[in-house]
Order: C-alpha cells, then sequence, then structure tokens
C-alpha cells in the first residue's frame, strides 16, 4: 500500500514538473516571436512611462478633490484604468524576465 501511493505520488510529481516544462518552453517560445530581445534602455523607458501615467492619475485625483465635476472623475478613472494597465503589464514583463522567457540585450 505504501509502495503504490509513493509510485502514485512519483508519477504525479513528475507529471507535473514535465507540463511545467512544456509550458514554460511554451511561454518562452510565444513571447520570443513577439519581444526576441529586451534592452536596458527600452525596459527603463517602459518603466518611465508607468510613473508618467502614475503622477497624472495622482495629479487628476487632487484635481478632482478640489471640485464636485463629475467630467473630471471621469478622467480620473481613465486616467486610473490607464496606469494599473500599464503597471499590470509592467509586472508581466518583469515576470517573463524572471522567468528566462525574455533575451536580455547585453546580460550574455
Amino acid at each position: 500500500m505504501f509502495d503504490e501511493e509513493s509510485t502514485r505520488i512519483r508519477k504525479q510529481q513528475k507529471f507535473l514538473q514535465d507540463v511545467e516544462h512544456a509550458i514554460s518552453d511554451a511561454n518562452r517560445e510565444i513571447i520570443q516571436a513577439h519581444i526576441p530581445r529586451l534592452d536596458k534602455a527600452s525596459f527603463v523607458a517602459f518603466a518611465t512611462r508607468v510613473a508618467e501615467l502614475r503622477a497624472e492619475y495622482l495629479k487628476a485625483a487632487l484635481a478632482a478633490a478640489q471640485g464636485n465635476d463629475a467630467v473630471e472623475y471621469t478622467a480620473l478613472r481613465a486616467r486610473r484604468e490607464a496606469f494599473e494597465e500599464a503597471k499590470a503589464a509592467f509586472g508581466a514583463l518583469e515576470r517573463a524576465i524572471e522567468r528566462g522567457y525574455v533575451d536580455i540585450a547585453g546580460a550574455d
């Protein structure tokens, strides 16, 4: 009974490792087709744009707090959504780099 359970667990672990490896390979292949190489300048430019969107959102929030105009809150929502999307995309790119899905220019 114990041997059967150990065998089953080993098979499950092997299966999960194989699947994880296949998923990693698929991510790398697909992402590489869209982003063959990333360099420091483009990564920093992306981070800078996220910072700009954050600043625009906060500036709009402070402006909206000064008045009660619904149009200001509509603009605020648009700024927040733009910032949040850019921030999420930046995080996704960071994870892709960490997982080796993107080659880094100059990191050879």
